[in-house]
Protein backbone atom coordinates (compact mmCIF):
# COMPACT_ATOMS: atom_id res chain seq x y z
CA UNK A 1 0.00 0.00 0.00
CA UNK A 2 2.63 2.42 0.92
CA UNK A 3 4.63 1.47 -2.11
CA UNK A 4 1.45 2.04 -4.08
CA UNK A 5 0.94 5.41 -2.26
CA UNK A 6 4.48 6.24 -2.66
CA UNK A 7 4.60 5.76 -6.42
CA UNK A 8 1.75 7.66 -7.05
CA UNK A 9 3.34 10.53 -5.31
CA UNK A 10 6.43 10.26 -7.35
CA UNK A 11 4.67 10.70 -10.41
CA UNK A 12 2.46 13.67 -9.35
CA UNK A 13 6.34 15.20 -8.17
CA UNK A 14 7.72 14.58 -11.88
CA UNK A 15 4.72 15.37 -13.81
CA UNK A 16 4.94 11.71 -15.64
CA UNK A 17 3.48 8.42 -15.06
CA UNK A 18 6.10 5.65 -13.78
CA UNK A 19 5.35 1.93 -15.30
CA UNK A 20 4.81 -0.50 -12.72
CA UNK A 21 4.66 -4.00 -13.21
CA UNK A 22 2.00 -6.47 -11.61
CA UNK A 23 3.79 -9.31 -9.60
CA UNK A 24 1.41 -11.40 -12.00
CA UNK A 25 2.87 -10.74 -15.05
CA UNK A 26 5.53 -12.96 -16.29
CA UNK A 27 8.07 -10.38 -17.53
CA UNK A 28 8.57 -8.98 -13.80
CA UNK A 29 9.42 -12.94 -13.32
CA UNK A 30 11.81 -13.38 -16.30
CA UNK A 31 13.46 -10.42 -15.80
CA UNK A 32 14.39 -11.38 -11.99
CA UNK A 33 15.40 -14.32 -13.00
CA UNK A 34 17.91 -12.69 -15.28
CA UNK A 35 18.48 -10.27 -12.52
CA UNK A 36 18.99 -13.03 -10.56
CA UNK A 37 22.16 -14.89 -13.06
CA UNK A 38 23.52 -11.25 -13.69
CA UNK A 39 23.83 -10.41 -10.05
CA UNK A 40 25.12 -14.24 -8.53
CA UNK A 41 28.66 -13.22 -9.03
CA UNK A 42 27.93 -10.10 -7.11
CA UNK A 43 28.36 -7.82 -9.86
CA UNK A 44 26.06 -6.47 -11.63
CA UNK A 45 27.70 -4.65 -14.46
CA UNK A 46 26.91 -2.13 -17.35
CA UNK A 47 27.25 -4.76 -19.44
CA UNK A 48 25.17 -7.21 -17.91
CA UNK A 49 22.41 -4.54 -17.49
CA UNK A 50 22.97 -3.51 -21.33
CA UNK A 51 22.57 -6.68 -22.17
CA UNK A 52 19.11 -6.98 -19.95
CA UNK A 53 17.72 -3.68 -21.68
CA UNK A 54 18.23 -4.85 -24.83
CA UNK A 55 16.79 -8.40 -24.59
CA UNK A 56 13.70 -6.95 -22.46
CA UNK A 57 13.26 -4.14 -25.16
CA UNK A 58 13.81 -6.74 -27.95
CA UNK A 59 12.00 -10.22 -26.67
CA UNK A 60 9.88 -9.73 -23.90
CA UNK A 61 8.02 -6.46 -25.88
CA UNK A 62 8.87 -3.70 -23.15
CA UNK A 63 8.72 -0.13 -24.27
CA UNK A 64 12.20 1.37 -23.62
CA UNK A 65 11.26 4.12 -21.51
CA UNK A 66 9.83 0.94 -19.13
CA UNK A 67 12.64 -1.33 -19.16
CA UNK A 68 14.44 0.35 -16.79
CA UNK A 69 11.45 0.21 -14.40
CA UNK A 70 11.20 -3.52 -14.82
CA UNK A 71 14.94 -3.63 -14.01
CA UNK A 72 14.45 -2.08 -10.67
CA UNK A 73 11.36 -3.96 -9.81
CA UNK A 74 13.05 -7.12 -10.55
CA UNK A 75 16.05 -6.50 -8.91
CA UNK A 76 13.79 -6.11 -5.77
CA UNK A 77 11.80 -9.28 -6.40
CA UNK A 78 15.23 -10.84 -6.60
CA UNK A 79 16.19 -9.49 -3.46
CA UNK A 80 13.19 -10.42 -1.80
CA UNK A 81 12.51 -14.14 -2.64
CA UNK A 82 13.50 -17.17 -1.17
CA UNK A 83 13.98 -19.23 -4.31
CA UNK A 84 13.51 -19.77 -8.04
CA UNK A 85 10.29 -21.30 -7.97
CA UNK A 86 8.40 -17.70 -7.56
CA UNK A 87 9.18 -16.93 -10.48
CA UNK A 88 9.70 -20.09 -12.52
CA UNK A 89 6.05 -21.03 -11.84
CA UNK A 90 5.12 -17.65 -13.15
CA UNK A 91 6.88 -18.59 -16.33
CA UNK A 92 5.71 -22.14 -16.29
CA UNK A 93 2.25 -20.50 -15.96
CA UNK A 94 2.37 -18.09 -19.23
CA UNK A 95 4.68 -19.50 -21.16
CA UNK A 96 4.75 -22.77 -23.93
CA UNK A 97 7.76 -24.45 -23.95
CA UNK A 98 9.63 -23.00 -26.95
CA UNK A 99 9.49 -19.58 -25.37
CA UNK A 100 10.48 -21.36 -22.05
CA UNK A 101 13.89 -22.93 -24.28
CA UNK A 102 14.16 -19.15 -25.30
CA UNK A 103 14.60 -17.67 -21.92
CA UNK A 104 17.22 -20.22 -20.82
CA UNK A 105 18.86 -18.89 -24.23
CA UNK A 106 17.93 -15.06 -22.59
CA UNK A 107 19.76 -16.50 -19.19
CA UNK A 108 22.94 -17.71 -20.91
CA UNK A 109 23.23 -14.54 -22.67
CA UNK A 110 23.21 -12.83 -19.68
CA UNK A 111 25.16 -15.23 -18.27
CA UNK A 112 28.22 -14.57 -21.26
CA UNK A 113 27.72 -11.03 -21.33
CA UNK A 114 30.92 -10.61 -19.90
CA UNK A 115 32.71 -12.65 -21.75
CA UNK A 116 32.66 -15.71 -19.62
CA UNK A 117 30.24 -17.56 -17.90
CA UNK A 118 30.64 -18.07 -14.34
CA UNK A 119 30.33 -21.50 -12.27
CA UNK A 120 27.41 -19.76 -10.48
CA UNK A 121 25.72 -18.69 -13.22
CA UNK A 122 25.52 -21.88 -14.38
CA UNK A 123 24.29 -23.25 -11.94
CA UNK A 124 21.47 -20.89 -11.41
CA UNK A 125 20.68 -21.57 -15.44
CA UNK A 126 20.70 -25.09 -14.46
CA UNK A 127 18.14 -24.82 -11.81
CA UNK A 128 15.98 -22.16 -13.73
CA UNK A 129 16.00 -24.54 -16.94
CA UNK A 130 14.66 -27.66 -14.91
CA UNK A 131 12.00 -25.92 -12.95
CA UNK A 132 10.96 -24.67 -16.14
CA UNK A 133 10.95 -28.22 -17.99
CA UNK A 134 13.20 -27.67 -20.34
CA UNK A 135 15.30 -30.76 -20.89
CA UNK A 136 19.37 -31.26 -20.01
CA UNK A 137 19.69 -31.84 -23.50
CA UNK A 138 18.12 -28.90 -24.69
CA UNK A 139 19.87 -26.84 -21.86
CA UNK A 140 23.08 -28.34 -22.92
CA UNK A 141 22.20 -27.42 -26.33
CA UNK A 142 21.62 -24.29 -26.02
CA UNK A 143 24.51 -23.45 -23.80
CA UNK A 144 26.60 -24.36 -26.22
CA UNK A 145 25.35 -22.48 -29.18
CA UNK A 146 25.59 -19.11 -26.90
CA UNK A 147 29.03 -20.13 -25.59
CA UNK A 148 30.39 -20.44 -28.98
CA UNK A 149 28.71 -17.02 -30.19
CA UNK A 150 30.16 -15.17 -26.88
CA UNK A 151 33.72 -16.87 -28.37
CA UNK A 152 33.98 -18.71 -24.86
CA UNK A 153 36.27 -22.01 -25.33
CA UNK A 154 35.75 -22.93 -21.65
Amino acid sequence: MFRSLSDFIASITRGEEKKTFDENDYRLSAAALLVHVAASDDHFDDAERNVLLDVLIQRFDVAPEDADALIDAAVSADREAVDLYQFTSMVNRSLDEESKKKLVEVLFLIGYADGKLSEFEDNIVWRASELLHVSSQDRIEIRKRIRSAAGDRA
